[in-house]
């Protein structure tokens, strides 16, 4: 296969199962030769990202089974790399570092997405897991492209991991009364103009439960959307 693009998920796969459904389901297609061609790599038994963060020395490193996924698919060839894990980002640059691929960096596109989409937006809340808020890879994002954070309280950073962990992760099941919940904290008692949904369980909350009003980026959906833009290019260029 040529012309092809990896996925690197499996973190975790409920998650990865909504990224490749929203890909599929918004790829303009009317027959089979019309989806994208990619490897998809459901890497289910990497470390739990947010514990190593938290207490790197009480937990696995999920890096070097991710490098390994990087080199093994490097060999292949793929035009570039998706990683549908927000807090995986951490790892970002050392990722980056052992392949000439380009891995796209899911939380840039999110913050990226606001100034078309809330252009008046001044301050950007975050939900997502007790990792992501740590390693501040959104902080830097949302620094440097001009916004104020808000930043969960540690209530509502509570409320949001048993939303990812004890819901999505434990029981495939999202409860829609403490996600709106969560979103009302953060944009009508924490003032967030937009809220970026950084954490693609919370993506799959909005996927099951999206039935409101509230201001969101969805840091998945914006994957998707940049991976098929560049999907489609490609093909394009090989038919050309």
């Amino acid at each position: 296969m040529k012309k092809f693009f990896t996925i690197i998920g499996g973190m975790g796969t409920q998650a990865t199962e909504s990224y490749v459904h929203l890909l599929n389901k918004r790829t303009p297609a009317h027959n089979d030769q019309d989806y994208l061609n990619y490897i998809l790599v459901n890497h289910a038994t990497v470390p739990d990202r947010t514990a190593y963060i938290t207490d790197p020395e009480n937990n696995p490193s999920p890096l070097p089974p991710l490098e390994e996924d990087i080199q093994q698919q490097s060999k292949l060839g793929p035009e570039f790399f998706a990683l549908p894990c927000n807090t995986a980002h951490y790892f970002y640059d050392q990722l980056q570092s052992v392949t000439d691929v380009p891995i796209l960096h899911m939380p840039r596109l999110a913050v990226g997405a606001i100034a078309k989409k809330f252009p008046h937006a001044r301050k950007v809340g975050l939900i997502a897991t007790k990792g992501t808020l740590k390693d501040k890879v959104y902080d830097k994002e949302i620094a440097d492209a001009g916004y104020e954070i808000v930043h969960p309280s540690d209530e509502i950073a509570d409320e949001t991991m048993n939303l990812i962990y004890k819901g999505v992760k434990e029981q495939d099941y999202v409860d829609p009364k403490l996600y709106h919940h969560i979103l009302n904290q953060m944009v009508n008692e924490l003032g967030s103009d937009v809220v970026i949904l950084g954490c693609t369980e919370i993506s799959v909350a909005e996927e099951r439960a999206g039935n409101h009003d509230y201001p969101v980026i969805d840091a998945q959906s914006e994957l998707v959307d940049e991976s098929i833009r560049l999907a489609e290019k490609m093909q394009k260029n090989k038919a050309s």
